[in-house]
């Protein structure tokens, strides 16, 4: 550039004649002359186009990158292995010229992503009550004095931007269920559409386009809130981006300042008011004031937010005969008379409900676990095992679920057990539970306790007195005051005489 402003300059500005410019630059009459012609200062050579040994293979190995493109990076062809296929078809050039194609072919496909594909979004827009995003994400929160590795579920209106955290141990169905149960109480209603990604709690099989086959429970949800799931095409978290950075933005601006805390249940109720400040002190991005005051104008749009959903996921088990079921690495007490017989295991976020015939048979606190190497636990109720004890009354010396009685049923144990037949005393007493209530039978054995008369007599004695005290509700009479006797009766046996009355005499 700087060489044709030189020829320019002295030819128009200074006048001289290409001879004269030619001595002086050492150029040739025609270069110069080609500077002079050039309608622009800034000069470009054309370069020839040169026919290359690969022109007639190019169009075999684009379609070779194309199917490569397609297939995981393990399973991929390299560069040497391409020109080695090529070879074997007749091309006689180097590998260069093959590495070089590659290169410049990943160069335009990636600018073309960048211009047209998906590189280039559109802004999205929303109407209020239209819309919820959900997404998973995952964090780390101090529990019990333990760092534990929890699942969050994060729930977002799209028009207003109110959003809502809720942690849990496990991504699985009945999590979610109470997710969005939890979020539509917190959001005050639910929208026309939710927006999801294909997770298998949702999703059994992503099909062509649009087509999901949708888990059948996740079905019921659905049916249940009234709303309209819509899933997002795979690998595409753009369809969703408002929750995608709601997840990047809860790690920096919630869980950093995050406290300890004793259970999970402190930290989500600690999350919910957290979330609820942020609406404040957060601004809405397209809508003048904070998300709160869009997140107000938008429940009257919203759905009233009816019964909770009942979340959970059903299982067919078979009681063992140690009347214990599994479930995951634990297993828990079913009631003896189900024994060898199948029930219906119903599995919620935090608890486990076992049926049968058509009612309710037990409920345990469900224990989730995620170490490995960690033993499973046994969950007892030692209530489960009292018809058991009646034929084997033995059994309560070293029964484990009778490891986990009340202090005064163990310790009028300890008394029963030291002679003869006190086990089965002691089962007979403990069989009271069944037709008393466990609270009055409690308090019948600390009074024979503190009696000093450790026995089945005595206890259920004492037990009647009580239940019947608390049927009668009859309570002890005080004589007021007024009432008080004035007038002694004097010890006068011969008054009786005066009954029997003249003439009459016993025969």
């Amino acid at each position: 550039m700087e060489l044709s402003s030189v020829i320019r300059r002295r030819h128009y500005r200074e006048h001289l004649p290409i001879r004269e410019i030619e001595r002086r630059t050492k150029l040739s009459r025609n270069t110069i002359r080609k500077y002079l012609r050039a309608e622009t200062a800034e000069v470009k050579f054309k370069v020839p186009e040169r026919p290359s040994r690969l022109d007639p293979f190019s169009e075999k190995l684009e379609g070779w990158l194309f199917l490569e493109a397609a297939k995981s990076r393990k399973q991929c062809r390299t560069g040497r292995r391409l020109h080695s296929d090529l070879v074997a078809l007749g091309y006689d050039g180097s590998y260069a010229r093959v590495a070089a194609f590659i290169r410049d072919w990943k160069t335009e496909r990636q600018q073309a992503k960048q211009t047209t594909g998906r590189g280039v979004f559109v802004p999205l827009r929303f109407a209020p009550g239209e819309a919820f995003q959900f997404d998973w994400g995952e964090d780390w929160a101090t529990i019990g004095g333990r760092r534990v590795k929890l699942q969050v579920a994060h729930t977002k209106l799209s028009y207003s931007r109110a959003f809502i955290l809720r942690a849990y141990p496990l991504q699985t169905h009945e999590m979610l269920f109470d997710a969005l149960g939890e979020a539509f109480r917190v959001l005050g209603g639910v929208p026309r559409r939710g927006i999801f990604d294909n997770m298998k709690t949702a999703v059994d099989r992503v099909g062509p386009g649009k087509a999901r086959q949708v888990n059948l429970r996740f079905s019921a949800m659905v049916s249940h809130y009234l709303f309209e799931a819509e899933f997002c095409n795979p690998a595409a978290g753009w369809e969703k981006g408002q929750i995608e950075k709601t997840v990047q933005d809860a790690r920096r601006q919630i869980w950093q300042e995050m406290p300890h805390f004793p259970d999970l249940a402190a930290l989500n109720a600690w999350l919910e008011t957290r979330c609820l400040a942020r609406w404040v002190e957060l601004r809405h991005v397209d809508l003048p004031g904070s998300i709160a005051k869009a997140h107000a104008g938008e429940v009257p749009h919203l759905m009233v937010f009816g019964r909770p959903f009942d979340g959970f996921v059903e299982h067919a088990k078979r009681v063992g005969p140690t009347c214990l079921v599994q479930f995951e690495t634990n297993r828990y007490s079913v009631p003896a008379s189900f024994a060898n017989r199948p029930v219906s295991l119903r599995v919620y976020h935090d608890r486990l409900v076992i049926a049968a015939e058509g009612r309710i048979l037990c409920e345990h606190r469900r224990i989730v676990e995620r170490s490995h190497g960690v033993p499973g636990r046994t969950v007892y109720d030692w209530r489960h095992y009292l018809a058991v004890i009646q034929r084997k009354p033995g059994a309560l010396r070293n029964g484990a679920p009778f490891a986990e009685l009340p202090g005064a049923f163990r310790t009028l144990q300890a008394h029963l057990l030291r002679r003869a037949g006190g086990d089965r005393e002691m089962a007979e007493i403990l069989a009271l539970v069944l037709h008393h209530d466990e609270q009055a039978v409690l308090c019948a054995i600390e009074l024979a306790l503190e009696e000093g008369v450790a026995t089945e007599t005595h206890v259920l004695n004492t037990l009647h007195r009580l239940t019947d005290a608390r049927k009668t509700g009859a309570s002890r009479l005080d004589a007021p005051q007024a009432l008080v006797l004035e007038r002694e009766p004097r010890a006068d046996t011969r008054r009786y005489d005066a009954l029997r009355g003249e003439g009459r005499h016993a025969s």
